[in-house]
């Protein structure tokens, strides 16, 4: 689950959005210092955009209609029944679900507070900001359905991984007590996502045919409107940077540092991803630009998978319930994930 979906109404409050300040940004700088490459670059990124709007049609609609259904109700199942099974059906709740990582706080709060398993709910914690449909039909369209279905198992893999790790070492100083006692905030309200409305978001029943609910209908308008702002924004931005790096980044730099075999790219790639990561569909053109460059496959993998889980909205969402030390693991859990699954996927690609 990708943190980047829309879910609640507009604010009142006027804010000024620093991706649309950028946007109008890169071209006026570029016009100053290199103007024959701003209408270029301009076309490089609408090209791009349009290439990709099929996907995030297939995107908006997709998280729409689960949005309006009420299927996100279906989360808390994945935390009911004996811990291995709690375990595998969050990492797989987390990885293919739709919604945004700081609107389901208040629900892991909740689950937390009554005595959930730490392993599940890091299970869900690690995968859910790797993939979602959305996610998947952008990094599909635009770096090929191999690295998407490769993502998505990495995104469960992690999961899981994570999970069964927590609960082998529950009984540990390092997992004890490992809630904080301040309430958790909101964490993304900047960043594209909506803090939700509580814990009761996952109250109510499914309903499939959500079009003779005239509220659903309006959650379903609202939702696809909001993301289709969102995804174009971030996008947009991104292909922007996308022709920048394509022209101005020596691709034999990026061959000499992230390419060739063996660990040390995918290491590095792991490193360097949290500081580097945009936002989870902004990384996707920033990656086939750094791959035709010279990306190795498996720094790619390593890059997006440790960045999606490091990325500031859901690295809060993590921090603003459990202690530094979870926190920390969290964070060790998703490096050596990010290694393993760039590994993987560089012998494999």
């Amino acid at each position: 689950m990708a943190e980047t979906t829309q879910s609640h109404p507009p604010s009142r409050n006027w804010k000024i959005d620093k991706a649309w300040v950028v946007i109008l940004l890169i071209p006026l700088v570029l016009a100053l210092f290199a103007p024959d490459e701003v209408w270029p670059m301009i076309t490089f990124a609408l090209t791009a955009l349009m290439h990709t709007a099929p996907f995030i049609l297939f995107a908006i609609l997709a998280v729409a209609y689960l949005k309006a259904t009420g299927a996100e109700n279906l989360l808390a199942r994945a935390f009911e029944g004996r811990e291995v099974r709690m375990i595998v059906l969050a990492a797989f709740a987390g990885g293919l679900s739709p919604f945004c990582s700081c609107e389901v706080i208040p629900f892991i709060a909740a689950l937390l507070a009554v005595g959930a398993p730490l392993g599940a709910v890091m299970a869900f914690w690690l995968s859910s900001p790797l993939m979602d449909p959305a996610m998947f039909a952008i990094t599909a369209g635009t770096l090929g359905t191999g690295f998407a279905v490769a993502k998505t198992i990495a995104a469960v893999s992690i999961g899981l991984f994570g999970g069964f790790t927590v609960r082998a070492m529950a009984h540990t100083a390092l997992f004890a007590d490992p809630l904080k006692n301040a309430p958790a905030p909101a964490c993304c309200s900047s960043s594209g996502c909506g803090t939700g409305s509580g814990a009761d978001i996952y109250s109510g029943e499914v309903n499939w045919q959500f079009w003779s609910d005239p509220a659903r209908r309006t959650t379903f308008g609202t939702t696809g409107f909001e993301n289709l702002l969102f995804l174009g924004k971030w996008l947009l931005l991104a292909y922007m940077i996308e022709a920048l790096m394509l022209r101005y980044v020596p691709a034999d730099l990026v061959a000499q540092v992230l390419g060739g075999s063996g660990i040390g790219p995918v290491l590095l790639a792991a490193i360097v991803g949290a500081p580097a990561y945009l936002n989870g569909y902004a990384a996707v053109p920033m990656v086939a630009a750094l791959l035709e460059q010279g990306m190795s496959n498996g720094a790619a993998m390593s890059f997006v998978i440790a960045g999606g889980v490091s990325c500031i909205p859901a690295a809060v969402a993590v921090w603003a319930l459990v202690k530094p030390r979870v926190f920390a693991a969290y964070l060790g859990l998703a490096i050596i994930g990010a290694i393993v699954a760039g590994l993987s996927w560089g012998a494999i690609a």
